[in-house]
């Protein structure tokens, strides 16, 4: 997690825990052309618009006088989603023994992206059982890690 990233979390973490809101994810990066702020929210019985609109409206000023960032950027306040990103060790931990997808910026054996259940993990590794094979990658070769919804049985990671 960048720095910033951790500032703006620790910000944000009194004003959702006083909404009863989980902060799942602070991500700063560049999409397209523009910077986002992208603060990824959960609970237990799902995030609506009001919830989003009710965290930015309490955090905005906040951030402004708190945070120092020097690019214009956008405020994106949203729901963690039902295929989550897997980055923190929070995360892989949550998320261990379920299915998951593994994006690689380069191919391995051809492929691309991998799913399997995510058996371990390290600072610099992530291991999955795939197809009865284990395959181990190292973190800095994975562009996107994230959950699995089962389409298919309507039931999710959890």
């Amino acid at each position: 997690m960048k720095e910033i990233e951790k500032k703006v979390y620790e910000i944000v973490l009194p004003f959702a825990d006083e909404l009863g809101l989980e902060v799942y994810d602070v991500i700063y990066a560049k999409q397209g052309k523009d910077m986002y702020l992208s603060i990824y929210i959960d609970k237990s019985s799902g995030i609506d618009i009001n919830d989003c609109e009710n965290l930015s409206n309490l955090i905005n000023e906040e951030l402004d006088a708190k945070v120092n960032i020097q690019d214009q950027y956008f405020l994106e306040v949203t729901s963690s989603g039902l295929e989550r990103h897997i980055r923190n060790p929070e995360h892989f931990k949550k998320y261990l023994d379920t299915n998951i997808c593994i994006n690689l910026f380069k191919p391995v054996n051809k492929v691309k992206q991998y799913i399997g259940i995510l058996k371990t993990y390290t600072d610099n590794t992530v291991t999955i059982i795939s197809d009865e094979q284990e395959f181990t990658f190292d973190k800095k070769d994975i562009s996107l890690i994230k959950t699995v919804y089962d389409w298919d049985n309507e039931k999710g990671v959890e």
